[in-house]
């Protein structure tokens, strides 16, 4: 767990912001109260004067305006220990990704799928033994999240039973697909390379009548651009425009 121990009103902010939008597990704590149990890496501001000598912690000091590179150091240092990276990858219209060092979560996204690809290549950049566990639930946008994934070490892993059932409080957005991720990242899958998968007649149907729907009744993409959405060549907006200049 990440603790932010500051002063600096801007970096706390700041900190605390971008360890949310990471999915980051962490607390922040004043300068004089004791680290909480659990504590694997602080991040305090230079002019703190802080010091950590003797316990068993990664001390980052940073800055607001380096807040990112900051956060990053302090991840990095959680993954850097005996665990594997290991993302999970839920896929569908926005695909939950859960990033493991062993068995922490160090890292969460609930991400378009068109951004899903590089938010998961940003995250195995540094590292060489990285293994990427993608759920096979959504057929079309796991294949595409799995062709794209090219020199990443990839397992299909089934997804049957992973998404879970959400309490009272629980419901927020992109929560059940985050939390499929992590599920999806400790199953062992089978290996893969790349995923050949066949638009159903019932699938580019379904996309024919979406198309109808979002365009007010107007058109009905042709048979050839319904498969291209289905594959993830183009969006449904795509299709649709090509539709009316067609």
């Amino acid at each position: 767990m990440i603790v932010v121990v500051t002063e600096d009103f801007e970096l706390y902010h700041a900190a605390v912001a971008e360890l949310r939008e990471r999915g980051a597990t962490f607390t922040t704590r004043e300068p004089d109260v004791a680290l909480p149990e659990g504590t694997e890496a602080v991040i305090s501001a230079p002019h703190d004067g802080l010091s950590f000598r003797g316990e068993p912690v990664q001390h980052v000091t940073t800055t607001a305006d380096d807040v990112r590179d900051g956060v990053e150091e302090a991840l990095g240092g959680l993954r850097g220990g005996d665990g594997r990276t290991v993302v999970g990858v839920d896929p569908g219209e926005q695909p939950g990704i859960a990033v493991l060092s062993g068995e922490t979560v160090v890292a969460a996204y609930h991400v378009s799928l068109a951004d899903a690809v590089d938010t998961v290549l940003a995250e195995i950049e540094d590292e060489p033994d990285a293994l990427v566990r993608v759920g096979d639930g959504d057929r079309l946008r796991s294949a595409r999240v799995v062709n794209e994934l090219e020199g990443a070490s990839v397992e299909l892993v089934d997804e049957s039973g992973t998404t879970p059932t959400l309490g009272r409080g629980a419901a927020g957005k992109g929560m059940a697909d985050v939390l499929a991720a992590v599920n999806i990242a400790r199953m062992k899958g089978d290996p893969v390379e790349t995923r050949d998968v066949e638009p159903t007649a019932g699938e580019t149907q379904r996309i024919k009548n979406e198309s109808r729907d979002r365009s007010n009744g107007d058109l009905t993409v042709s048979e050839d651009l319904a498969r291209g959405v289905a594959l993830g060549e183009l969006t449904l907006e795509e299709a649709i425009a090509r539709q009316r200049d067609g």
